[in-house]
């Protein structure tokens, strides 16, 4: 963990959950961020009861403004460069498809252009999400070298921004000729996060959170539905062990990377909401609705053999454990806890929990 002692890093969609978990994370091992992003997308936000901007440059800036971003970047002096900035949601992508787009499409390719204009940055990491893939709903799980797609609008924006980041891996960071110009360019995706500190609306654990502490029975869409839930610090510290290997001039770390749970992790969602239920206790309970919704996909599963293979990555909490720890976040929240204490406290435990290697260290991992 000291690579990221005085390490300078530019941070897009700092204020998401997500971002805000990984601008902590980055801040408490040393490293001097400068996020840039639109103002938290929720109300609460772990951004602002975290207080993630107290020691770190934050900037208000939207990644569809080209010329704001690359002055930001230019400003920051960043050695690395993780983009997070997002429209995240699916069921907000078939409400505005258009800014769908324009964030997560065009908003990689002027994150690219600014790296390219800029300079000075050695390793790059695109953040997408497990569901760039061109899903066929089978039992085999998705690789890195998968054709890209996606049916709805979410999911085929996050399919474009990886053909836009291998365009621009290809055309300008190619790396056979990396000593050339410097810059290491990777994607990541990710699947389904939980963690303490997600109030966005229509995802599963935010909403049954908050359905609990109001005493209410939250209504779940798609309870067969599978996915590859994992605790939010797992993926992050896999961005940062790609970061990592892109700052040290590896050039096989220029590729796409799977981060995602271990095969019998990826659970349905009714299983994940009765451990959930139980979790929280006091004759807390879920039900569905027949209601007509839009499509989601009904299985996904990653294949993460890669980075575990190749970086030594791996998740050090279990889904069981992630759920325990997620609401036990939110109770210790409601019972008036400070956010940014819970947070660091968190961070440190899941740090002790990650398996030491047998041999070199992998940073971040």
């Amino acid at each position: 963990m000291n690579f990221w002692r005085g390490k300078r890093v530019f941070l897009t969609g700092h204020t998401g959950f997500k971002g805000a978990w990984l601008a902590l994370w980055l801040n408490d091992l040393g490293a001097e961020v400068t996020g840039y992003s639109l103002p938290p997308p929720t109300d609460p936000s772990l951004f602002a009861l975290a207080r993630v901007g107290e020691r770190m440059t934050h900037i208000e800036g939207d990644v569809r403004d080209l010329d704001s971003l690359a002055a930001a970047l230019r400003a920051s002096r960043a050695e690395i460069v993780i983009h997070m900035a997002a429209q995240s949601l699916v069921r907000a992508s078939y409400d505005d498809p258009v800014a769908t787009y324009a964030v997560n499409v065009m908003g990689t390719v002027n994150l690219l252009e600014a790296v390219r204009r800029v300079g000075g940055v050695r390793a790059a990491v695109c953040v997408t999400s497990d569901k760039c893939y061109e899903n066929r709903e089978t039992a085999t799980p998705c690789r890195e070298g998968d054709a890209m797609g996606g049916y709805d609008p979410y999911s085929s924006s996050k399919g474009a921004a990886e053909l836009v980041v291998s365009a621009w891996r290809r055309s300008f960071f190619n790396p056979a000729t990396h000593r050339e110009h410097g810059v290491g360019l990777a994607s990541v995706r990710a699947g389904n996060v939980i963690g303490g500190g997600d109030w966005a609306a229509d995802r599963l654990v935010p909403d049954m959170m908050r359905a609990f502490a109001a005493g209410r029975r939250p209504v779940i869409r798609f309870p067969g539905s599978i996915r590859p839930w994992q605790h939010v610090l797992a993926p992050l510290a896999g961005y940062m062990a790609v970061a990592e290997r892109l700052w040290s001039g590896d050039v096989t770390a220029a590729d796409g990377w799977n981060f995602g749970p271990a095969d019998d992790d990826a659970r349905e969602v009714g299983f994940v909401a009765d451990r959930l239920a139980a979790l929280w206790g006091g004759g807390a309970d879920w039900e569905t609705t027949g209601e007509p919704q839009p499509h989601e996909a009904t299985f996904l599963r990653l294949d993460c053999s890669k980075a575990r293979s190749a970086l030594g990555w791996r998740p050090a909490w279990a889904l069981e454990e992630g759920l325990r720890r997620t609401v036990e976040w939110y109770k210790a929240r409601a019972g008036g806890a400070d956010t940014r204490r819970l947070c660091l406290d968190q961070l440190m435990a899941y740090a002790s929990a990650i398996p030491k290697p047998a041999t070199e260290p992998v940073h971040g991992s």
